[in-house]
């Protein structure tokens, strides 16, 4: 049965003054960040909880959220990165097997603050149309002093610091040996690469390059993650002192970071790219596939050099989804490869790298 008692009201204000009211479905309380919009149809959990989405509101454009609950499966990271939630309808009932708690009991535990019953369309159609800026929740009367927080607040500087592991953690496998940089990484990437066998190990996203060289490993590859990639001048660094040394791979904000070693500019995109049905087109097969993204940045084409090859295009805005460097052994992808929550069909990006890599141990166990 649906929960009859009146709902504590909920109020959305962007910076550009707009004021949207509704219902809180999360903690009580007031909180500012960066409000984006993600089209997936699922995957609500996913999206949550992963570290992309650090100081960001997010704003699901679906209408109806909540409707399985929250289980224990579909965690990609240990906590909510997300600084506020907001949907048109919000499930009150957990109607699934797996399920373990309401969305809204997860959003409360967390101390997310979000709101429902609201036009999330028309909110959406704001956001196309003015870009990605800063808004503020609350559960409470809005004062210009919340005003005040709400222009003043930026996304902190190299926030890769913020969301990545503090440790290096290994996961054995008998496969390819790789590092990781974990600049904000997916559980579910992890996941992908111990389907194929490797042995994995995860270092923060200050790690540096040293520290890396000197463990014999076959690949490193930068993980997604949140913020303005010329901001992640550590994770920079490091990349510019293994390039030409170990082959690199790069997802989402590592193929940005990788894209400006070899020489590209980033941009700010207006909205972003943030759902599970994003067409990119394979230049080399013509092949087209869906692709999971979020991601509020772009590489621009200029400044790769004659060496760079582009792969993916985006088919809605033409941007660059993909390069490859062969010369310095260097691949990436702006998409989500593990596709968690989203379609299947950029998996075999996962598969062809690994491939190569092991072409490459067998050839030199053969030399």
């Amino acid at each position: 049965m649906y929960n009859n008692k009146p709902k504590l009201k909920a109020r959305l204000l962007l910076a550009n003054g707009m004021l949207f009211e509704g219902e809180s479905i999360g903690a009580e309380g007031t909180s500012c960040g960066e409000i984006v919009f993600n089209t997936s149809m699922t995957g609500y959990q996913e999206i949550l909880t992963d570290p992309s989405y650090a100081q960001q509101v997010i704003v699901m454009t679906y209408p109806e959220i909540g409707n399985y609950g929250i289980n224990k499966d579909d965690f990609e990271s240990g906590k909510i990165y997300a600084s506020g939630f907001v949907v048109k309808n919000c499930c009150e009932e957990d109607n699934h097997y797996k399920s373990v708690q309401t969305i809204s009991d997860y959003l409360k535990q967390n101390n997310i603050v979000g709101i429902s019953r609201i036009d999330t369309r028309t909110l959406t159609k704001v956001i196309r149309e003015n870009g990605d800026m800063n808004c503020l929740i609350t559960t409470e009367n809005i004062t210009e002093e919340m005003k005040a927080q709400l222009q003043s607040f930026r996304i902190s500087k190299d926030i890769t610091l913020d969301v990545s592991t503090y440790r290096v953690e290994n996961i054995q496998g008998e496969g390819v040996k790789l590092a990781v940089i974990d600049l904000g990484i997916k559980k579910s990437i992890i996941d992908c690469l111990k389907e194929y066998g490797c042995d994995i190990t995860v270092y923060p996203a200050d790690s540096s390059a040293d520290a890396i060289l000197s463990e014999n490993f076959d690949v490193v590859l930068f993980s997604n993650g949140p913020g303005n990639p010329q901001d992640a001048v550590k994770s920079i660094e490091t990349a510019k002192k293994l390039l030409g040394r170990l082959p690199l791979f790069g997802i989402c904000l590592g193929h940005q970071i990788l894209s400006i070693v070899l020489g590209a500019k980033t941009y700010k995109l207006k909205y972003g790219h943030r759902g599970g049905n994003h067409p990119v087109v394979n230049l080399e097969t013509n092949k087209v596939f869906l692709t999971s993204q979020n991601h509020g940045y772009a590489v621009s084409e200029e400044g790769l050099g004659e060496d760079v090859k582009i792969i993916y295009k985006n088919l809605n805005d033409d941007t660059v989804e993909g390069i490859e460097c062969k010369r310095l052994n260097v691949e990436s992808v702006q998409f989500h490869p593990e596709a968690a929550p989203g379609p299947y069909d950029a998996n075999i990006v996962f598969e062809s790298w690994i491939n190569k890599i092991n072409e490459d141990r067998l050839c030199r166990k053969n030399t």
